[in-house]
């Protein structure tokens, strides 16, 4: 009893919190319209449910297109509810179309029988993570041969637009611009990348390697088979 109580306490000083925020953000609203408090209360939630709304039915339309071009005119497996509620919240917060997108195909991919690997919970908190830069830089490094890049990294100097696989004779690899930088330590910290050694044992993003986990990781946010 006495841990359902602190439980309760808990659930509601997040509920006075939200409370809060909703009447702090109504009020500013208000002395913008020259409107009561309610009113200001009521366009702040009125906008949000909007915009959740708005992106849901996108998601929705993209998966349609999805399960499309993979071929099924509806899903061939049930999506687990512990998986499919936080794919259906973070895409609906999710406000740039091409992540966006990676959340309806992690869907489709979830509810498709012929997709072969497993669809992990992990992967809902990985995009959740992600920038729009993040994204794109998977995308470049997960386009080249997964096992020489691997096997001999991956030159990141030239991102975000362009990667190669690191030749024998280079001895040094230089850094990408800053916000490339930031980027690769973020995917590194996700798992989705493992960056390369100086001689001094540190970390360098001038190389980084991809991951099994990286892999799959991408491959479930992409329409099977694309």
């Amino acid at each position: 009893m006495e841990e359902e109580a602190k439980a309760i306490q808990e659930v509601a000083k997040t509920t006075g919190k939200a409370i809060d925020a909703a009447r702090e953000a109504g009020g500013f609203i208000a002395r913008f319209v020259s409107g009561p408090l309610e009113q200001g209360i009521g366009i702040f939630e009125d906008r949000l449910r909007y915009m959740r709304w708005e992106r849901q039915i996108r998601l929705m339309q993209r998966a349609q297109d999805f399960l499309k071009l993979v071929g099924l005119p509806a899903p061939t497996r049930p999506v687990p509810l512990k998986l499919l509620i936080p794919i259906m919240q973070g895409a609906s917060l999710e406000e740039d179309d091409d992540l966006q997108d990676r959340w309806a195909a992690l869907l489709v991919n979830a509810a498709n029988a012929n997709f072969g690997s497993e669809v992990r919970r992990s992967y809902v908190a990985i995009l959740e993570q992600l920038t729009p830069l993040d994204a794109h830089i998977l995308d470049v490094l997960y386009s080249l041969p997964f096992e020489k890049s691997r096997h001999d990294g991956i030159a990141t100097a030239e991102l975000p637009h362009y990667a190669h696989i690191k030749e024998e004779k280079e001895q040094e690899f230089p850094l990408p611009a800053e916000d490339t930088v930031i980027s690769l330590s973020n995917l590194a910290r996700l798992g989705c990348l493992r960056p390369g050694m100086t001689w001094g044992g540190g970390e360098s993003f001038g190389r980084v390697n991809p991951t099994v986990a990286g892999k799959a990781f991408v491959e479930a946010c992409r329409p099977y088979g694309t």
